[in-house]
């Protein structure tokens, strides 16, 4: 017969702290099992070969950065690294593939500082957003040159700012297309300089080149990579250099602000992209090989030759290299009244 008033044993209900310790070790049980997924997926990564995607032809600072990237990254991972040319719709094309392509870090996009920046800026309605894509990791920065057709009867910057003022819309300059670092940076040295030009916009820098070469067009501030090979052997003249320092492979070029133009800086940079949503354990795989990659010296010494300075920024401080950036160019785009055609 039960007595009426013994009292329950303790052990027949569970105290409070096991209740806790309970759920506490169901949690990390589950945690667990989410990690082990992503590590084992981290492992596992990458299954296949990998794309670089990039918004530009052949040539020039992105195609060049991709490539040097593409065969020490491949080395490092164990698979075959390919670089894919998508231009066209001033970049629009390669970010659209990327940003709405699988989320599983084999295809990656080697963005350009001048579309990533300037389009969202400049295009009312564009198939893809900033949201769209999450930084691998900054590469690598050029500086630009103020390059002219020997044609043009300057020897250095004050005679050929001197020039174009007498001679006001004389002068064609090329760009890499609307809204290109080109475009953009020599228009703000025109609003700075009082000079004016005629923008001849082009799909790359290939052909820009070649119509600068002929004498077509006379003007073109771009990347290194771009001239500095037709500086060299005559073909074109370096006015100067838009970084705070000089060119290692151009020395005898000044800066801007050596050559009398204090205040005009413009620099482009190239980092790697994958589509928003793909695992954070092979954006950090990739993110950490990549930064292998660049930091060989054999990578080093091609960036060298190639007149590209490598520059390898985390995913955090590519975000905020890519907002600061974000707010110089737009107060510039509108003091400049940039337009999209």
């Amino acid at each position: 017969m039960k007595n009426p008033e013994a009292k329950p044993c303790m052990a027949a209900r569970p105290s409070r702290f096991a209740s806790q310790l309970a759920k506490r070790l169901r949690h990390g049980l589950a945690l667990a099992g989410l990690c082990l997924p992503l590590a084992v997926l981290a492992q596992a990564f990458p299954s296949k070969s990998i794309t670089l995607v990039v918004p530009n032809p052949p040539g020039g600072l992105v195609d060049t950065s991709a490539r040097l990237v593409a065969e020490p990254l491949g080395r490092l991972i164990g698979q075959s690294v390919v670089v894919d040319n998508k231009p066209g719709a001033s970049g629009n094309l390669a970010y659209q593939s990327v940003a709405r392509g699988a989320k599983d870090g084999h295809t990656l996009l080697v963005s350009y500082s001048g579309y990533h920046i300037a389009n969202p800026i400049l295009m009312d309605k564009l198939p893809w957003e900033l949201k769209d894509l999450t930084p691998v990791g900054l590469i690598t920065i050029a500086t630009n040159v103020i390059a002219v057709h020997p044609s043009v009867p300057a020897n250095n910057l004050k005679e050929f700012i001197a020039y174009a003022k007498q001679n006001p819309g004389k002068l064609n300059y090329a760009s890499q297309g609307n809204g290109s670092v080109s475009h953009i940076g020599t228009e703000i040295f025109k609003l700075q300089t009082g000079v004016s030009m005629v923008h001849v916009p082009y799909k790359g820098s290939g052909q820009a080149i070649a119509d600068v070469l002929a004498g077509q067009v006379e003007v073109f501030i771009t990347t290194p990579p771009s001239v500095m090979g037709h500086v060299q052997s005559g073909k074109l003249r370096a006015l100067a250099v838009t970084g705070k320092t000089r060119h290692p492979q151009m020395p005898q070029v000044p800066t801007a602000a050596e050559a009398g133009l204090s205040g005009f800086e413009l620099e482009s940079w190239v980092a790697l992209y994958a589509a928003a949503g793909t695992p954070p354990a092979v954006l950090q795989k990739l993110s950490q090989e990549v930064k292998r990659s660049m930091e060989l010296p054999e990578t080093r010494q091609r960036a060298d030759l190639a007149g590209i300075e490598v520059r390898f920024l985390s995913p955090a401080e590519t975000t905020r290299q890519l907002e600061r950036e974000t707010i110089d160019w737009s107060r510039a785009i509108k003091a400049a009244n940039i337009k999209m055609d």
